[in-house]
């Protein structure tokens, strides 16, 4: 490479030369050892066939399968692919978090099982969501996913890194979704191809690790890899209230003077709410320009938006008051833990008050597999990550994007609106 392998490194090259064990930079391939992988419902049956095909009797690397996307089973055949992953787990003996436990993103953080400075494979392209804890992690496909476990290790070429700054504080009624949203919509769909990008700044040196999972979990959304965050004294809370203790933790961060492709700075201190359009999600526009737009459904939940901040959020713009008539409010926590959390705050109490179908901690409406499939020609506001057609399972719907508390105030009028008059 013709380089000091000394100089410094982004947290990409970082992650990926330590896991190499040997000097990487920007567009170098390399044998990496994968720390865990993992398949959801909609992806493990392939990754099942894969495995049984090569004849593995022993898998090298750490594994979990999650059942989120239809859970419970709408139809005869998700029940034989739910079977089929019960069945292997038991014959590996691989953990399975079964329906209800909640969504792949959210489950696995919560388990402990992954670490800054780890290098993650998943079978489901938002698994750049755990970039917020300092791990590199990117979503493959089944087969690449199946040949992880059998060698342990998999090929990768170092990604370039784009550097993105957020300056300044969330204004009131401004959340991290729309931070990220109103990104998207600079950086575009494909700005970040096969990027890494790494996200710092004041903005996020005070957001939550709910926040940081909502940036790092669209990364995916402008092309990019991964969506890396340094580690701090927020990361290290967040994990060792999860059991993990600190020994474990690595305050693990970037490089001074690390090369960046690209270094994009934003000043979020006066954005307003964000809404993308249908159907892209590199079309948002401050809520302004769509208010008033009518709606048939809202649907608050996901693994960008169904954390315990994310329901507060809603039940804060929702308390006391009802959604409109006509409009379907349908909630889905992130997870089982979220979702008991919630109850006991009594969050729950006051989304159902509202007029909120609850519904299994899990994927299903974000998917379109089922539990909320909107009509031909219906809106919904959705805090999901994700509007192209038939996204939420009909492609002759129209899918807005928003924060949980847009949404929350949209259900309420039976139009998108502004949430900042409620809070």
């Amino acid at each position: 490479m013709g380089e000091d392998a000394m100089s410094p490194k982004t947290l990409a090259e970082k992650i990926l030369s330590e896991h190499a064990g040997r000097d990487l930079r920007a567009g170098d391939f390399a044998i990496c050892k994968v720390d865990f992988t993992f398949g959801q419902d909609g992806t493990s049956s392939i990754i099942i066939d894969r495995v049984r095909e090569m004849g593995i009797k022993k898998l090298k690397t750490k594994f979990c399968m999650v059942i989120d996307h239809s859970a419970p089973s709408p139809s005869e055949g998700v029940s034989r692919v739910h079977k089929k992953m019960r069945v292997f787990g038991t014959e590996f003996k691989q953990p399975v978090f079964d329906i209800g436990c909640g969504v792949c993103h959210q489950v696995i953080p919560e388990s402990g099982w992954i670490l800054p400075g780890d290098l993650v494979l998943g079978a489901d392209s938002h698994t750049c969501t755990y970039g917020a804890l300092g791990v590199f992690s990117t979503g493959v496909g089944s087969t690449d996913l199946a040949v992880t476990l059998a060698a342990g290790k998999n090929w990768f070429k170092v990604p370039e890194t784009l550097k993105v700054v957020l300056n300044g504080k969330l204004p009131r009624g401004v959340y991290a979704k729309d931070a990220v949203l109103y990104i998207i919509g600079r950086i575009k769909a494909d700005g970040a191809t096969y990027n890494a990008l790494e996200f710092c700044g004041s903005a996020i040196d005070s957001m939550d690790m709910d926040g940081r999972m909502t940036i790092s979990n669209m990364a995916v959304e402008m092309g990019a890899k991964a969506g890396l965050m340094p580690v701090d004294a927020v990361t290290v809370a967040w994990l060792k209230a999860r059991g993990i203790p600190a020994s474990r933790i690595r305050r693990l961060a970037p490089d001074k003077g690390a090369r960046y492709a690209r270094v994009l700075e934003y000043d979020v201190s006066r954005l307003e709410p964000q809404v993308s359009l249908p159907h892209s999600v590199d079309s948002a526009v401050p809520v302004g320009k769509v208010k008033g737009v009518k709606i048939q459904e809202a649907f608050i939940g996901t693994c960008t938006n169904g954390r315990l901040s994310d329901l507060r959020a809603a039940a804060a713009v929702l308390k006391k008051r009802s959604a409109a008539p006509g409009v379907r409010l349908i909630v889905a926590p992130a997870s089982r833990d979220i979702y008991l959390r919630a109850l006991k705050e009594g969050i729950i109490g006051d989304l159902v008050s509202a007029g909120a179908a609850v519904v299994v901690a899990g994927c299903g409406p974000c998917v379109g597999t089922h539990n909320g499939i909107p009509a031909d020609g219906e809106k919904v506001i959705s805090t999901a990550n994700r509007n192209f057609k038939g996204r939420m399972g009909n492609p002759n719907a129209f899918i807005y994007l928003g924060s949980p508390a847009l949404a929350a105030a949209s259900a309420l009028e039976g139009r998108i609106a502004d949430p900042r008059k409620y809070l």
